[in-house]
């Protein structure tokens, strides 16, 4: 709750006068009873109608008083309740931002879109109904009590003698209720997970008639999910009747005690019947209290959560290695080790290579043999286990990244498509001319198919770029890289939905219109890439062989084999 607090206290002068109305408001309402009781027991009997309807009229004035400050207050929690909720939400937002590609896959994305959603919404509703109900119950609850034991302190007793047994039920209920609404949160990390993996993958659950198996795992989550609902819920309503017998308990004590003094002529009626009337202030204070603590204990296991994300420090320091090298290479790869979990076997073991600014990199190799890995090193998603590795003699732990990650045009496996027109989705609010952006897709082959659409570069995509063919998508992401002239442009299997046609037509774009930039081509195929300076043949994390496609060819079985098969000839060419 630290993090809350902290976010709470730039409302503080805010929060003070939604306090100070809402006290005058419960004060305003626990004045009532005590005029009752003036009423009854000292104008009633001298039957002077005009007294009487001037101290009621006090009451009247009371009510309305402590109903306009209750809305008042109300208002302003809820404002605060909204403003501090938007700047969580906000610096949350940022943090997920920063955090690296490993602590992403450690927490995972779901937990990250519960933690956006629902724990920041039981903090809201928490920070709301702290200042209506918390602040007006315990006024209530501790003004009751005052003003009883002015009334009659015997009866007072009485009451007071059921409260220990309350707040120990309070207590023991909050303390066992705390860690089953942790359990529900992280089941709905696993049910956020299981929707999302579904809406993503529609296609695929239809392609290969998956609808029945997904139902069922989708029911096996939810039901674990309602399961563990029902066991908070089931813990945590026990509270309020638990308090109704206590207080309900004192109420019959107090009715009791209090007719035996009124006929010992030792307390008026009219004071008992004030009390009565307290003491059910007194009772809905405490049930107000209960759903307080239920409130707060749904918001504490979420606050602690928002607090892991926001707390979590960054595993990808820019660091000042004094490291640099003097190098032709623009980009050096020394020795470079790495394993995604951090154990003995490598996904990249000792690998070494180079390339000349301007110079044309291919990566090729089979599935999982490390390619995409090279390229999450090379812009730092992750940190290298061994090795380093250099971008213009620098090492990259030196550069922040904003400056590191500028230098780059990337087009991933899967990447993304955002629900825009075509423009944005190019510009990404980085500040592009309409003639960067046209000649990018001349290049990437792409300007065709745009100006076809009915609207142009206006033309309105839909979410993942649903209504796109693989094609279109792939060259659409490429204009994208193309656009702000990059240094370093890296297509990552990024031209497999392409045919051999207009890839070839991209290549040559790119040799004309970009021969000044350093590319690195990951592809399955040996067309892909054969007229690079430079090919990796890569497996199981190490490199099998270096060279351009005529040296490969003739010193690698693996790569040989690799185009023999994809041309079904032999080493004609």
């Amino acid at each position: 709750m630290k993090k809350v607090i902290e976010y709470l206290k730039q409302y503080r002068f805010r929060m003070t006068i939604g306090l100070i109305i809402k006290i005058i408001g419960t004060v305003m309402d626990l004045a009532i009873p005590l005029i009752l009781s003036y009423i009854i027991d000292k104008i009633v009997p001298t039957k002077d109608v005009n007294k009487i309807i001037i101290v009621g009229s006090l009451m009247i004035v009371c009510s309305i008083v402590g109903l306009v400050g209750s809305i008042s207050a109300n208002q302003m929690a809820s404002k605060v309740a909204q403003l501090v909720t938007t700047d969580l939400r906000h610096d949350l937002f940022e943090k997920i931002e920063t955090l690296s590609a490993k602590q992403v896959d450690e927490v995972t994305v779901p937990s990250l879109v519960s933690r956006m959603s629902s724990d920041t919404y039981n903090v809201h509703q928490m920070i709301g109904m702290s200042q209506r109900i918390g602040v007006r119950a315990p006024i209530l609850l501790i003004g009751g009590i005052i003003v009883t034991l002015t009334l009659d302190p015997i009866l007072t007793l009485v009451l007071l003698s059921v409260l220990p047994l309350v707040v120990f039920v309070i207590y023991y209920i909050s303390k066992k209720g705390l860690p089953l609404f942790t359990k529900v949160e992280l089941a709905i990390d696993d049910f956020v997970r299981v929707i999302r993996e579904n809406i993503t993958g529609i296609r695929v659950i239809k392609a290969l008639s998956k609808e029945e198996y997904e139902r069922n795992r989708f029911d096996k989550i939810n039901k674990k999910l309602v399961d563990y609902e029902l066991s908070s819920q089931k813990t945590m309503i026990k509270l309020n009747p638990m308090i109704n017998i206590f207080l309900n308990i004192g109420m019959v004590a107090v009715i009791v005690v209090g007719a035996y003094r009124v006929n010992g002529g030792k307390v008026l009626s009219g004071k008992v019947l004030a009390f009565i009337t307290y003491f059910t202030i007194i009772l809905n204070a405490m049930l107000s209290i209960a759903r307080i603590f239920i409130v707060f204990s749904k918001a504490a296991a979420s606050a602690e959560r928002i607090s892991y994300i926001m707390d979590l420090k960054s595993d990808l320091p820019i660091e000042n290695t004094n490291d640099n090298i003097i190098s032709d290479d623009y980009i050096v790869f020394d020795n470079v080790s790495f394993s995604y979990n951090k154990n003995k076997e490598k996904n990249i073991s000792h690998l070494s290579f180079s390339l000349k600014k301007g110079g044309r990199l291919g990566i090729i190799g089979p599935t999982g043999a490390g390619k995409s890995t090279i390229i999450n090193l090379l812009m730092r998603f992750y940190d290298v286990d061994e090795g380093k590795i250099y971008i213009d003699g620098k090492n990259i732990k030196e550069y922040d990244f904003e400056t590191l990650h500028k230098k780059f045009g990337v087009v991933f496996q899967n990447d993304m498509i955002f629900s825009t027109d075509i423009q944005d989705n190019i510009n990404l609010s980085r500040g592009l001319t309409e003639e960067e952006i046209t000649e990018a897709s001349k290049v990437s082959q792409s300007y065709d198919f745009i100006m076809g659409c009915a609207n142009g570069f206006n033309t309105e995509l839909s979410e993942r770029g649903a209504n796109l063919s693989g094609g279109q998508r792939q060259r659409l992401l490429i204009t994208r890289a193309l656009a702000n002239r990059p240094e370093i442009l890296i297509l990552d299997d990024a031209t497999s939905a392409l045919d051999y046609k207009t890839e070839s037509y991209l290549r040559k774009g790119l040799k004309e219109k970009y021969s000044d930039t350093t590319s690195i081509i990951v592809a399955q195929r040996v067309s892909s890439i054969r007229d690079c300076d430079k090919i990796i043949i890569i497996d199981e994390g190490n490199i099998l062989g270096i060279g351009n496609h005529e040296e490969l060819m003739e010193k690698v079985k693996e790569y040989r084999e690799i185009y023999q098969l994809q041309t079904g000839g032999g080493l004609d060419e």
